[in-house]
């Protein structure tokens, strides 16, 4: 049974390392796709923005642009989902092997 319950806790500490990766992914074709004028009625683009702009939206609020025109919040938010992710996903491991 302990063999099922580590099994367990590394497979959802692997769908969430995938989900971080993705999801990372994703921020990173946002802030490409910021850099030209994209049709905001594409699907891809779209999709982009609908799935990123809840959380960098909020890093806005607390990030001002540098200079007025230059928005770090991907950059803020990127590290710091890598920082949760690092953290979940290790101690999760860590969980695993002292079943």
């Amino acid at each position: 049974m302990e063999i099922i319950g580590s099994n367990l806790i590394t497979a959802i500490a692997d769908v969430i390392g995938l989900i971080i990766s993705i999801y990372t992914f994703i921020i990173i074709g946002r802030v490409l796709i910021s850099w030209v004028s994209p049709d905001p009625y594409n699907p891809i683009v779209r999709f982009l923005y609908m799935a990123t702009e809840p959380i960098l939206g909020f890093a806005r609020r607390y990030i001002p642009p540098i200079g007025g025109t230059l928005d770090i919040s991907p950059i803020v938010v990127l590290i710091l989902i890598q920082f949760l992710g690092k953290l979940i996903v290790d101690t999760l491991y860590q969980l695993a092997s002292s079943i």
